[in-house]
């Protein structure tokens, strides 16, 4: 299971969901569902850019347990 560490990061920058969401170029819908770890997939473009927007690496970002 790949678990969405994204509020973690974004309450450590202090940015809000929808400031992201803007400076990446998504929409706050489409973060949500990202946050929430009921999205399907991610494009690397924009996984790259939300790590450029946050400083930090994919692997702050998403994470894997077993089931």
């Amino acid at each position: 299971m790949i678990i969405v560490n994204l509020d973690v990061i974004l309450a450590k920058r202090k940015i809000s969901s929808a400031t992201l969401a803007e400076r990446v170029g998504i929409t706050q819908a489409n973060l949500s569902i990202l946050k929430t770890g009921k999205a399907k997939a991610i494009r690397f473009s924009t996984l790259e850019s939300i790590c450029k927007e946050l400083d930090c690496q994919p692997g702050d970002i998403l994470s894997y347990e077993e089931d």
